[in-house]
C-alpha cells in the first residue's frame, strides 16, 4: 500500500535578477543536501532556479520548507537585495523515486504540489500546503499564510538563529556560543524571527499532518 509523502516544489523568487548564480546554486545545493540528510529525503534541482523534495514523513514537511527558505534568507548579498523562494508543499500518496527516475515521478502528492506552486505564482505568498482533505487545507491555510508573512520579513540574522534552534535543540547561550555572539543578541533575532510562533506553528501543522489525510 503506498503511503502518504510530503512533495515540497519550488523555485526562487526573482532569480532571473540574482547575479551571483554559484553562489545561488551552492547555497539551493547545500540546502537539499541538508534536508536529504535530516529528513531521509531525495531532492532534485531543474529549471535552475527550481527545485523539488521528497519528504517520506508529511509531518516534516513544512520544517523542511522553512529549513530552504532560511537558507536562501541567510545568504542573501544584503537586506536590499533579499533571497527567498515560493514553496508548495503537497501532501498525498506516493512513492519516493529513485534518484535516475525523479523527472518521472508522479502521484497524488507530486501532482498536488506542482498545482498549488503555479497557483502561488500569481500570488504575493510563498508559502502553502495542500492535502486531499479540504477540511484539513482550510484548517491550515490562513496559520500557514500567517507564518509565510513572518518569514519573508526576516533578516539575514533572523534565518540564521532559527535554522540553528531548528537543527539544534540548544539553550539560547548554546546557540550563542556556536555563533560567536552575546546570549542577548540571539533573544533579540529569535524576538525579531517570532521564533516561538514559528515553533508552535510547526508544532501544530506536524501534529494535524501525522494524523493522517
Amino acid at each position: 500500500m503506498t503511503a502518504n509523502i510530503g512533495v515540497l516544489t519550488g523555485d526562487v523568487v526573482g532569480s532571473q535578477r540574482i547575479t551571483d548564480k554559484d553562489r545561488l546554486n551552492r547555497t539551493l545545493d547545500d540546502a537539499l543536501t541538508l534536508i536529504e540528510e535530516r529528513f531521509k529525503a531525495r531532492g532534485d534541482r531543474y529549471r535552475g532556479d527550481g527545485f523539488q523534495v521528497v519528504i517520506p514523513d508529511p509531518s516534516d514537511s513544512m520544517t523542511a520548507a522553512i529549513l530552504i527558505r532560511a537558507a536562501l534568507i541567510q545568504q542573501s548579498p544584503s537586506r536590499q537585495n533579499m533571497w527567498d523562494a515560493r514553496i508548495a508543499i503537497g501532501i498525498g500518496k506516493g512513492d519516493v523515486p529513485e534518484p535516475q527516475r525523479f523527472a518521472q515521478a508522479d502521484g497524488e502528492a507530486f501532482v498536488l504540489s506542482g498545482q498549488r506552486l503555479d497557483a502561488l505564482s500569481d500570488t504575493a505568498d510563498r508559502l502553502a500546503i495542500v492535502t486531499p482533505s479540504a477540511e484539513l487545507d482550510e484548517t491550515l491555510a490562513l496559520v500557514t499564510r500567517f507564518a509565510d508573512d513572518i518569514l519573508s520579513h526576516w533578516s539575514r540574522f533572523s534565518a540564521e538563529v532559527v535554522a540553528l534552534s531548528l537543527l539544534h535543540e540548544e539553550s539560547q547561550q548554546a546557540l550563542a556560543q556556536r555563533l560567536g555572539r552575546a546570549q542577548p543578541t540571539i533573544n533579540r533575532r529569535l524576538a525579531a524571527a517570532r521564533w516561538s510562533l514559528i515553533r508552535d506553528y510547526l508544532i501544530y501543522t506536524a501534529s494535524k499532518l501525522a494524523q493522517g489525510v
